[in-house]
């Protein structure tokens, strides 16, 4: 596709965005949710990305927008979102700004609750470098979008800690200075994206705007940006109309998106659809961030994750390639909750989550603990029970149309195969824990992964399971040493067993389907070579990507990056029911492409075990 003359086509026209204008329907209904900052222009930044595919959704530009970048959409983009707050240290200081420069509405920064504030009830906390920018309605939906990296507000832990005011940009604080750095953003759009082309609901990054020194405002949207924390700070402080507004808030934004269906009209059965909702959001999460490798800090706070499961702040989000599942993030003043500690720690918020509405309910807040025995909690365990054995048949290569004949009539094979598939991935290294870049690690020395892509097509070939030794092989991991290897006799059974119950489940499909072994066989394995593809994104790969494009960032305008993006996330597509045919892109962008996600591919390979 050649390029193209923009300035005769005159129905391009950028007139949504200014439907962001710092407005925001939060403002309305939970006046104690929020403080409001008036804004002013930010000039000498420069688009360097943005999401057209995103943006389309959002019904930003028409879906036939070329995707290239046109001089008028970039003036949108910077006119919209290229803005700073003028914040206390500001006004303090008296600090006179250009009339001209000042913007019409106030832009919002939420209180929520986060662990480390000093105030543990939520009292000065939430939003720190970011504003609200508003929302955008398109085809029934409604979007929030925030930005990142927009001022210092006074809701930030430095401003707490140290008891002052901070100007925005002051190279003497940290994450206090309001700032955010652009490698932040391209971190959180690559990942980002892969995640949502993998079924996760999660913050995507719109546009990244890029000024000198490394700093960018990035750009974030979903359709539902409350976190459970901007409920937990009311119920803290006992502040019942402040809760019962952001509750209601939420339960309308679902209803209205048309993400719950049906839900009720009375309000006490509203509340109870509203528990059954998050009970089955948490469970299926934790589940599925314990089967994935993903570490997300899940913590009492409900801080680091969405009401809608939503993942959001990558800098402490971590993919891994194998089950590290004794990783901690240092965070300095604590250590994080690991892997495995993130199903209690999901489940102790779907706990707060039956307190809220119970005091909603009573108009008394009852301690927490009254409720560990609670209905939804049972219900909680065996949701994240169910969605381990989805998840287990899906790694294996299991279409979903089998899953629950498997489930309601074979669990017993499935249970079995489970605590095999479990011995293996989560055998640690004899190294022991030991320090990494950003906390501490236990290597595990199994990737799950490559045995479960490479036996179909082994049995396939030969007509017959493979040697135990043959079985270390293929599962081992570049952590693994000899000594963590040795086929004892418990180890040679659990090989044995694991490929027993593998045959059984694809016997068993076979019976149903009155079809023969090998069909099954390569269903598997075509599903499979997917699922558990070789070169497989990790927290480690995308930290190395990301300083590729910064040593290199003078070839990465935003065509060519959104290009590279699109193009590194389909690779990276996980779901074999969700493969779509390779777009194209402008010739313009494709010389250069090649060779960047070539790049990008070759690090995820080299970093596919890591962290």
């Amino acid at each position: 596709m050649g390029s193209l003359n923009f300035k005769s086509k005159p129905k391009l026209n950028y007139s949504k965005f200014n439907q962001i204008n710092g407005k925001h329907p939060l403002q309305k209904s939970c006046k104690d949710a929020f403080i409001t900052y008036q804004a002013r222009r930010r000039h000498g930044g420069k688009l360097a990305f943005f999401n057209f595919d995103l943006a389309k959704e959002m019904g930003l530009i028409p879906m036939s927008h070329p995707e290239e970048v046109t001089p008028e959409l970039e003036e949108k983009i910077l006119e919209t979102f290229s803005i700073v707050i003028i914040n206390e240290y500001d006004i303090e200081n008296e600090i006179e700004f250009p009339e001209e420069d000042i913007l019409p509405n106030r832009y919002m920064a939420t209180r929520y609750l986060q662990l480390q504030h000093p105030n543990k009830q939520g009292k000065t906390s939430g939003d720190g470098r970011s504003v609200w920018n508003g929302v955008v309605k398109n085809k029934g939906k409604v979007w929030d979008i925030s930005s990142q990296g927009t001022g210092a507000t006074s809701l930030s832990p430095a401003t707490h800690i140290q008891n002052k005011f901070f100007q925005t940009g002051d190279p003497t604080i940290s994450y206090g200075c309001g700032y955010s750095e652009f490698d932040e953003g391209l971190a959180t759009l690559m990942f980002s994206e892969v995640m949502n082309k993998n079924n996760y609901e999660t913050e995507r990054c719109l546009a990244i705007i890029k000024f000198e020194d490394n700093i960018s405002i990035n750009v974030r949207a979903n359709q539902n940006l409350i976190r459970p924390s901007h409920m937990f700070n009311h119920l803290k402080q006992s502040n019942y109309d402040a809760l019962k507004d952001i509750v209601n808030y939420y339960i309308d934004r679902q209803e209205t998106n048309g993400t719950w269906k049906n839900v009720p009209k009375t309000e006490s059965r509203r509340y109870k659809y509203f528990l059954k909702k998050q009970t089955e959001v948490f469970a299926r999460l934790a589940a599925n961030f314990e089967d994935d490798y993903i570490f997300c800090w899940l913590d009492w706070d409900g801080d680091n994750i969405l009401m809608n499961g939503g993942i959001i702040d990558y800098g402490s989000i971590r993919q891994f390639g194998l089950f590290h599942h004794e990783y901690r993030f240092d965070d300095v003043q604590r250590f994080s909750t690991t892997i495995k500690e993130q199903k209690d720690k999901a489940k102790y918020i779907v706990q707060t989550f039956i307190q809220i509405v119970d005091y909603l309910e009573n108009k008394e807040k009852r301690p927490i603990s009254d409720f560990y025995q609670s209905t939804f909690l049972r219900n909680f365990d065996n949701l994240f029970d169910e969605q381990k054995k989805i998840n287990l048949l899906s790694k294996v290569g299991i279409a979903p149309k089998y899953h629950e004949f498997l489930i309601k009539k074979y669990n017993y094979i499935i249970e079995s195969f489970s605590k095999d598939f479990s011995y293996f991935e989560r055998t640690k290294s004899t190294y022991g824990l030991y320090e990494v870049s950003d906390g501490v690690c236990w290597d595990a020395i199994f990737c799950m992964r490559d045995i479960l892509r490479e036996l179909p097509q082994i049995i396939l070939s030969r007509g017959e399971t493979i040697g135990r030794q043959e079985f270390v092989d293929i599962a081992k991991s570049t952590y693994a040493t000899q000594e963590d290897l040795a086929i004892n006799s418990y180890r040679g059974a659990k090989i044995d067993s694991f490929q027993k119950n593998y045959m059984s489940l694809i016997k068993t499909i076979a019976r149903k389907e009155n079809k023969d072994e090998k069909d099954i066989l390569l269903e598997v394995l075509m599903r499979s070579s997917i699922i558990n593809k070789f070169d497989r994104v990790t927290g480690d790969s995308i930290a190395r990507i990301v300083e590729s494009i910064v040593q290199k960032q003078k070839k990465f305008d935003p065509n060519t990056m959104f290009s590279a993006m699109v193009d590194f996330r389909e690779h990276q597509t996980f779901d074999p029911d969700n493969i779509v045919p390779k777009q194209e892109r402008n010739s313009n962008t494709k010389k250069e492409l090649k060779p960047i996600v070539t790049e990008f591919l070759q690090i995820v390979r080299d970093y596919r075990e890591g962290i």
